[in-house]
């Protein structure tokens, strides 16, 4: 079946039209609100209705998309706050063996242990696209929200350069952002999704771990010549 994704990529920078810049500002938003899902889940996902945001933002991209969104947000609400705590807890933190780490070099490297060669590479990524780490963020930098984050930015940069009429600029970030995707965080959502899918005791974590995926393959299809 075709991709419904749609992109400004590699068009003429400035010929958008409206209907495809609204689409690629929904990709900045969704790469966003989905790196938020991994955080511990508190009230202000509700309070700050970021199912709600999502579902708007991947309807403008993919219905199978909005679909899985849809179901998420459902999942979320239908959930016990302490239920969904836990889980959290179990996948990503421990206390023993985290059931789904959620770390690139866990899946990327020969061993499933930390901070491997595949952290150092993608930590040169990120200061090639200009990316810096928020200094009260306590966790590794090839953290699945870290990267999910990257992700935001090089669709936001690219997103400025076509406004902007510069294309050379457009292609150097379409250019970063399939290494990223190719060597990087396409290169493991699959076995860390099946892992949370596996892992996860909610629904919620379970739909999370199809939306993550779905949307980092989407991410890639975008720069893929049709």
């Amino acid at each position: 079946m075709a991709s419904t994704v749609h992109a400004v990529t590699n068009r003429v920078p400035g010929a958008a039209t409206t209907l495809e810049r609204e689409r690629a500002l929904a990709r900045e938003d969704l790469c966003r609100f989905l790196s938020a899902c991994f955080y511990e889940p508190t009230p202000m996902f509700a309070e700050e209705r970021l199912f709600e945001s999502m579902l708007r933002a991947s309807r403008q991209i993919d219905p199978e998309l909005a679909e899985r969104v849809r179901a998420l947000g459902e999942a979320y609400a239908a959930e016990d706050s302490q239920a969904l705590l836990v889980d959290h807890t179990r996948l990503f933190l421990g206390p023993i063996q985290p059931r789904a780490q959620p770390y690139g070099s866990v899946w990327l490297g020969g061993e499933p242990t930390l901070m491997q060669d595949s952290t150092m590479a993608v930590i040169e990524l990120y200061r090639e696209g200009g990316f810096e780490i928020d200094d009260e963020f306590r966790d590794l930098p090839d953290h699945v929200s870290v990267e999910l984050e990257f992700l935001y930015v090089l669709n936001f940069r690219e997103n400025q350069a076509v406004r902007a009429g510069d294309a050379a600029a457009v292609e150097a970030v379409a250019a970063l952002r399939r290494r990223f995707l190719a060597e990087h965080l396409g290169a493991w959502i699959g076995r860390f999704a099946d892992a949370l899918r596996q892992g996860a005791e909610t629904a919620f974590y379970r739909e999370l771990a199809g939306v993550v995926q779905l949307w980092v393959r989407r991410s890639a299809e975008v720069d893929t010549p049709q």
